[in-house]
């Protein structure tokens, strides 16, 4: 294809496929949703066509992350199309200004508090990276160097620029103005704070835009919870412990704002629907109370960069904001033996955000390995003119089978002691059966815990175990002793939901099995039916969209953990009578090919046998 810029010798058919949707949407002028199963090659194929189309249109392409590490997958791309083309390509790659400061000390500062740290630096001149990069004669020279070697991952651009002592986020933003493709995290176009401020410094509209969600199947969850706030007892004794430090006259008042707190949830066993007045009318002249509050929190950001009274006040001003798709709620709860009042102004609807972006920009495109339904990301985030394609799986079918054991279930009704013991002797039956590494998902950590007590005492192989509490270093050191373990076997329990459920790739040896204990279905709480009760009315399937498909979705998430490359070889169960269900079983992908079984090891034998 003459119109591409293909960055290999040879095209896969699906790739291909992909390639000539794109290009179809691009002379239609369609938007697109694409479900891309992993192996396809979907950023070459997306990249391919565009590319031209952008530079030839001077329009410039955003490809848009929601992890820094997929980052690194678009620049090697981008390097193997600049050099197999020989064309010049202008990239610039962006992660969040905090971490791509070279200040001491930053890190580890609330985000609102960086942002006004910086300000205060740029406005005084005494941050040396700044004034390095805009008053030093050498600037020029590192830009000149910096571009010729072009297309550079952010962590090598912040390496250069710290060598150079100048500032990597005004060296990106240069970059940018100029940029064919600029790679972003999801919250730089997300958030319309962020977005305005990025726009404005890289000199481009959204109209001029291409715009890529990669891995998209979060897009709608993420859209929601920007627009979502929440406001609790902890909050405003914080803002009560400011004022007095600062000595505001404001300390009254919020005692008093903390009071209408526990008075409204007096009789309130966990959570309750609340109607804006409820609140709001309990509060003396609303209005001024919002101005103090304004007048507080600017004399503390002066001095601490960051405020407390800021986030009552953020709170405040949108409690009073729309109704429609919004929900609010009262809760109670406690934490280590410590009460929780909580107000949460909920946003029900994504295409609050995502219908500007997708109505604004030249093309949206948004792809995911997980994105079925399409239909239904179609109606969520607000598309109106756009193809929907969803494309097999390229991987050999003979590598790889999928099997549905009907033989437990984790549904609540049924949850005791003896159900647990059945699912532990499932699982144990089957991970003791496979010659290599396998992953539990649960739907729970509640769950998880209670069948390992039962699973500990007949599992063969070594148990590694998910913490909720975990940081990243911890993670990273369980997945690397897990891995260990590859030609012996382990097993791993883990939390469908959880940051081992879509995070982690295990190409290669390091996993054979991979079992979905249950369906991972949100808990019926007053959100979720709120969220169903709002989809019905909106597109008439409420269960399907704010329920069923959500969990359908974490479970294919899980299940890719398992084959990440055409080599690997593995099984894939789901162990839970539920995925036998019609409701449940037509939410999968068509090329699936599942296996329903109430004997799993004779395929597994059969399976790791041949």
């Amino acid at each position: 294809m003459e119109q591409i810029l293909f960055p290999h010798d040879n095209i896969r058919k699906v790739q291909d496929t992909f390639i000539k949707d794109i290009l179809e949407c691009l002379k239609s002028k369609k938007n697109l949703i694409a479900h891309v199963p992993t192996g396809i090659g979907k950023t070459a194929g997306v990249l391919a066509p565009l590319l031209k189309y952008a530079i030839e249109n001077k329009l410039a392409i955003v490809f848009l992350t929601p992890r820094h590490s997929q980052h690194k997958i678009v620049i090697e791309t981008l390097k193997l199309i600049k050099e197999k083309h020989k064309i010049n390509l202008i990239v610039a790659d962006f992660i969040g200004k905090k971490n791509m400061c070279l200040q001491n000390n930053v890190i580890n500062m609330e985000t609102s508090e960086f942002h006004n740290l910086c300000n205060n630096l740029v406005e005084n001149h005494t941050c040396e990276f700044y004034e390095r990069f805009h008053n030093d004669v050498d600037s020029k020279i590192f830009m000149d160097n910096i571009k010729k070697e072009l297309p550079l991952n952010v962590d090598k651009v912040i390496n250069l620029c710290s060598n150079n002592k100048i500032c990597p986020y005004e060296v990106t933003a240069e970059i940018a103005r100029n940029a064919n493709v600029v790679i972003l995290d999801y919250l730089h176009i997300l958030d319309p704070f962020i977005r305005e401020h990025i726009l404005a410094k890289i000199k481009k509209e959204l109209k001029d835009l291409i715009l890529i969600f990669d891995e998209s199947h979060n897009l709608d969850k993420k859209a929601r919870e920007l627009l979502s706030l929440n406001l609790s007892n902890y909050l405003i004794e914080s803002a009560i412990k400011e004022a007095k430090k600062f000595s505001l006259p404001i300390v009254e008042k919020l005692q008093k704002l903390e009071k209408i707190l526990f008075d409204l949830s007096n009789d309130l066993k966990d959570e309750k629907l609340i109607k804006k007045e409820e609140f709001s009318n309990k509060i003396d002249d609303y209005a001024t109370f919002l101005n103090e509050l304004s007048f507080c929190s600017n004399i503390v950001l002066m001095d601490k960069k960051r405020s407390f009274i800021h986030s009552v006040e953020t709170f405040m001003i949108n409690w009073l904001g729309k109704d429609e798709g919004f929900v609010r709620i009262l809760n109670k709860s406690y934490l280590k033996n410590n009460l929780i009042i909580s107000l949460s102004y909920k946003c029900l609807d994504p295409s609050f955000i995502t219908k500007n972006l997708i109505d604004n920009s030249h093309l949206t495109i948004c792809m995911s390995g997980t994105l079925t339904p399409t239909l239904m990301y179609k109606d969520l985030l607000g598309f109106d003119n756009c193809k929907l394609v969803e494309y097999e799986s390229t991987f050999p079918k003979e590598n790889h089978i999928n099997l549905i054991v009907p033989n437990v279930t984790t549904k609540f009704t049924l949850r005791n002691k003896f159900t647990y013991s059945r699912i532990a002797n499932e699982c144990s039956n089957i991970v003791n059966n496979v010659p290599g590494n396998s992953i539990l998902f649960f739907p729970s950590y509640t769950v998880m815990y209670d069948v390992y007590n039962d699973f500990k005492l007949i599992c063969n192989k070594k148990i590694f175990i998910e913490e909720r509490e975990f940081n990243k270093e911890e993670k990273e050191k369980l997945i690397d002793e897990f891995k260990s373990y590859s030609k012996i076997g382990s097993v791993l329990l883990a939390v469908s939901s959880a940051s081992f459920g879509e995070g982690i790739d295990l190409i290669g040896d390091f996993l054979k099995c991979v079992v979905i204990v249950g369906v991972p279905l949100t808990k019926k709480d007053i959100e979720t039916n709120e969220l169903i009760k709002y989809y019905d009315k909106k597109f008439g399937k409420g269960e399907e969209y704010g329920y069923v498909y959500p969990a359908i979705i974490k479970t294919l998430q899980n299940a890719g953990r398992c084959i990440r490359s055409e080599n690997d070889k593995g099984i894939i169960i789901f162990l839970d009578e539920r995925y036998t269900f019609s409701r449940y079983f037509n939410c999968f992908p068509k090329d699936k090919n599942f296996i329903i079984t109430k004997e799993p090891l004779t395929y597994i034998n059969d399976f790791f046998k041949n």
